[in-house]
């Protein structure tokens, strides 16, 4: 027996593609927003009772921003590279 193997073909498809490779990371401020929020609605809008949570939300909005992700190529890659992974097209007669 030899170690040569038929080489493996994938169904055909449209486009090789990963989907949502780029990912949001997380949101810091989201929560203190959202306790704003809860605030505001309990006690009517009013500003003397959530100073304290609101103080926290400026100190989280202007504080130092998270650096960028760099953006996942997968998908750049996958279409250079389809036309080695599906192999030649032929066409019908």
């Amino acid at each position: 027996m030899t170690g040569h193997q038929k080489p493996i073909r994938l169904p055909p498809l449209r486009v090789l593609r990963v989907r949502n490779p780029n990912q949001e990371g997380p949101r810091p401020c989201l929560s203190v927003m959202s306790s704003v929020l809860a605030c505001w609605a309990s006690a009517g809008y009013n500003t003397a009772g959530c100073a304290q949570v609101e103080t926290a939300l400026r100190n989280c909005m202007d504080g130092p921003q998270p650096p960028k992700a760099k953006r996942n190529e997968i998908n750049y890659h996958l279409s250079r590279m389809y036309k080695q992974v599906v192999g030649p097209k032929y066409k019908k007669k």
